[in-house]
C-alpha cells in the first residue's frame, strides 16, 4: 500500500516537476526575449547587448561549484524554493526601480546577474533531485519532461515576448513574470524531495569546510571514468560550438540577408527537433548504451556544424537556402536532446544522491567556463576569415576530440557488455 503512494506521488511529482519548469523557464525567455530589445532600443549598442549576455553566463560560471555543495549539505527543496523566491524578489526590485526611476542598465544588469544565479542555483539542485523526487524506471521519462518544457518555452516565447512587448507597458509585462514566478513556488512547495531520496546522515561531513567538500566531490568524479570523460567533453564541445552560436546568426542574416521572418522559422526548427525527440525519449525504452548513443549524436551534430557553411560555397535559390536551414536546425534541436537525455539519465543513475549537486554543479562549471572566450574568439575569427571554413575546421576539431575522448577502449570500459555480446553488436553495429 505504501510503494503504491509513493509511485501516485512519484506521478504527481513528473508532472507538477514539469508545469514548474514550464512556466520558470517560458517566464524567463519572454523576460531575456523583451529585455533584449528593450536594451537594443534604449541603446542601439551591440556591446551594451553583449554585455548582459555575459551577465547571464558569468555569475553562474563562477557559482556553480557553491550550488553543488549546498545542494549536497542541505534541504534542496529550501534551497530551490528560496532561488524562484529571490527570482520572484529581484523582478519585485526591478519593477520598483521602473516605476520610481525607470530602467537603467545598471539596474537591467544587476537583475540578469541575480536572475542567472538564481536560475543556476535552481537548476544544479532540481537536477541532484530527479532521483529523489520519481522511482528508477521513469528517470529517463522525467527528463524527456523536462526538456520538452524547455523546448516548448523555447518555440513560444519569442512569438509571446513579441506580442507582449508591443502592446503592454513593461510594469504590466514584470507583475505577470513575478505572478509566473509565485505560481513556480507554489507548485514546488507542494513536493517531497526525499520521496525516493538514498542520502546519508552529514554529521560529520557537515564539520569540512566547503573547499574540503568540493574536493572530496572531485576525488570522487577521479573515481569514475565515465563522468571524466562526459566533463572533458562538455568542456571542448561547448567552447567548438562557439562557431555555431556565432556563426549561426551571422551567417543567415549579414551573408546571406536572410528575412527576419524566416530566420525566426529556423530558430523555430530548432525548438521542434528538442521537442519531437523529448517527446520520443519520454515513451521509449531506456537507451541501453547511452555513451555509445551520445557519442554518435554528438558526431551527428558536428556534421551538421559543418554543413551550415555549405550555401556560402553553392549558387543556391533563397527558398533552397531556408529550406536548407530548417532541415539544419531541425537535425541540431534533435542531435542535442539524443546527446543530453541519455547521458542525463546515467548520470542521475551512476552518481550517488550525497555527490549529486557537486557532481552537476562541476560539470555546470566544465560545459560553460570557456563559452565568453569561445565567443569573443569566434567573433575575431569571423571577421578575419571566411565563415565556412571556421565552420569545417571547427567541426572537424569536434569529431576528433570526440573519436579521441570516447574511443572503443573507453567504450567498453563504460559498457562492458558490449564487448561479448554479438546480438548486441547485430544492433548497434560495431563499437566506433
Amino acid at each position: 500500500m505504501e510503494d503504491c503512494q509513493k509511485l501516485k506521488k512519484a506521478t504527481y511529482h513528473l508532472w507538477t516537476f514539469t508545469i514548474s519548469k514550464m512556466i520558470s523557464s517560458f517566464g524567463a525567455q519572454v523576460y531575456s526575449f523583451a529585455i533584449s530589445f528593450y536594451i537594443l532600443h534604449l541603446t542601439g549598442s551591440a556591446t551594451s547587448f553583449a554585455m548582459n549576455l555575459l551577465c547571464n553566463i558569468l555569475p553562474r560560471t563562477l557559482a556553480a561549484p557553491f550550488a553543488g555543495y549546498l545542494a549536497d549539505r542541505y534541504s534542496r527543496k529550501k534551497i530551490i524554493i528560496l532561488a524562484q523566491v529571490a527570482a520572484t524578489l529581484t523582478i519585485g526590485g526591478l519593477l520598483l526601480v521602473n516605476v520610481t526611476k525607470g530602467l537603467s542598465l545598471t539596474a537591467i544588469y544587476t537583475t540578469s546577474c541575480v536572475l542567472s544565479l538564481t536560475s543556476m542555483f535552481s537548476g544544479v539542485t532540481f537536477s541532484s533531485s530527479i532521483t529523489g523526487l520519481v522511482d528508477q524506471k521513469r528517470v529517463q521519462r522525467a527528463m524527456s519532461l523536462n526538456q520538452m518544457s524547455i523546448s516548448f518555452a523555447s518555440i513560444a516565447s519569442p512569438s509571446v515576448g513579441g506580442l507582449l512587448y508591443g502592446t503592454i507597458s513593461m510594469p504590466v509585462f514584470l507583475i505577470l513574470y513575478m505572478s509566473a514566478s509565485i505560481i513556480a513556488v507554489f507548485l514546488e512547495s507542494t513536493m517531497n524531495f526525499n520521496l525516493f531520496a538514498n542520502r546519508k546522515e552529514h554529521s560529520e561531513e557537515k564539520k569540512e569546510s566547503m573547499w574540503q567538500s568540493i574536493k572530496a566531490g572531485i576525488q570522487d568524479l577521479k573515481m569514475q571514468r565515465v563522468i571524466l570523460v562526459i566533463i572533458w567533453i562538455a568542456f571542448f564541445i561547448n567552447f567548438l560550438f562557439g562557431a555555431f552560436e556565432v556563426g549561426y546568426s551571422y551567417i543567415l542574416i549579414e551573408k546571406l540577408k536572410m528575412a527576419s521572418r524566416s530566420f525566426g522559422f529556423t530558430q523555430g526548427a530548432f525548438a521542434m527537433g528538442m521537442l519531437l525527440f523529448s517527446i520520443y525519449f519520454s515513451i521509449r525504452k531506456e537507451v541501453k548504451f547511452p555513451l555509445l548513443f551520445s557519442k554518435r549524436a554528438m558526431i551527428g551534430m558536428a556534421t551538421m556544424m559543418g554543413a551550415m557553411g555549405l550555401p556560402l560555397m553553392l549558387q543556391v535559390s533563397a527558398s533552397m537556402v531556408f529550406s536548407f536551414y530548417l532541415v539544419i536546425m531541425f537535425g541540431f534541436g534533435a542531435f542535442l536532446i539524443c546527446v543530453n537525455t541519455p547521458i542525463n539519465v546515467m548520470l542521475q543513475k551512476q552518481v550517488e544522491d550525497d555527490y549529486k549537486g557537486r557532481v552537476f554543479s562541476i560539470l555546470e562549471t566544465m560545459a560553460t567556463c570557456l563559452i565568453p572566450l569561445g565567443m569573443v574568439l569566434y567573433g575575431f575569427l569571423y571577421d578575419q576569415f571566411p565563415a565556412q571554413w571556421i565552420l569545417l575546421v571547427s567541426a572537424s576539431l569536434l569529431i576528433g576530440v570526440v573519436l579521441f575522448l570516447a574511443r572503443p577502449s573507453v567504450i567498453r570500459k563504460v559498457h562492458p557488455e558490449l564487448v561479448h555480446g554479438k546480438a548486441v553488436k547485430g544492433k548497434f553495429g560495431a563499437v566506433s
